[in-house]
């Protein structure tokens, strides 16, 4: 018997009825799937049932690694991988027009997010990104401009990705029973609008405004940019907090860093 580790804020999903919901969001016959964190197995089954062309998977947990691998032995079209996600080269493996599912440990969810945000190759070779997060960091991932949530991880996610919630996921439907509620988050590629080259600096830009939130950003901006590069900005207002500039002021302010 496999006991859940909480060091790996391993949280098996075993609700049925969610797990056919997940998979009802996107087509999964004839496609490329890629798994992270599949666990036990239980998202992988059923899609499995639902023939793929191709199924990667990628657990951490060399115990569970194993499990999977003696489950699915004679199923050629399952390749499983014992590797940390975060070290894991995710983008080698991926085919065209792929889709990737993650019921993704809290405590490194946000991470693994961003490392596909800063995929070298864009558009990206996935179609969908389905993920589920812990509710609280649901919110702000999809917390746009003007709303409570909006801040650093919105504007990262909204550069390359269009974003939907779906829906909310009881503790219930899980075992062991997490403290708080999850949420299932859609992504698609979208279209680079920006000239931006490392997504890093849109990271760390974003970082300097935010961690002095409540301030004006006539501090932050020149240590970002030059006072000519500032005047470039139409619209501008130097006496805004930094939630109140649109995403695009910082796609705009980290083109115009980028320049330095």
């Amino acid at each position: 018997m496999i006991i859940p580790k909480k060091s790996l804020g391993q949280n098996f999903l075993i609700d049925k009825n969610i797990i056919k919901k997940i998979l009802e969001l996107t087509k999964i016959h004839n496609k490329h799937i890629v798994e992270i964190g599949p666990g036990r197995g239980a998202l992988t089954d059923e899609i499995l049932k639902l023939n793929p062309r191709s199924l990667v998977v990628i657990e951490k947990d060399f115990e569970l690694s194993r499990l999977l691998k003696e489950k699915y032995i004679n199923n050629k079209s399952i390749k499983i991988y014992n590797n940390d996600i975060l070290k894991f080269d995710l983008e080698k493996v991926l085919q065209k027009n792929s889709v990737i599912f993650g019921n993704l440990p809290y405590n490194i969810s946000s991470q693994i997010l961003v490392k596909i945000i800063k995929f070298k190759k864009w558009p990206p070779k996935f179609l969908d990104l389905i993920f589920m997060f812990q509710k609280e960091l649901g919110e702000k991932i999809i917390g746009s401009y003007q709303s409570q949530n909006y801040g650093r991880l919105s504007i990262l996610a909204s550069l390359r990705l269009n974003i939907s919630k779906k829906f909310i996921i009881s503790p219930n439907c899980f075992r062991p029973r997490p403290k708080v509620n999850s949420m299932v988050i859609h992504f698609k590629p979208k279209k680079m609008l920006y000239n931006i080259n490392n997504i890093s600096k849109l990271e760390k830009i974003t970082n300097i405004f935010f961690s002095n939130k409540r301030k004006m950003i006539n501090k932050s901006i020149k240590k970002v940019l030059k006072k000519n590069q500032i005047n470039l900005i139409n619209g501008l207002n130097l006496n805004s907090r930094p939630s109140e500039l649109k995403p695009e002021i910082y796609f705009k302010i980290t083109e115009l860093n980028e320049k330095n």
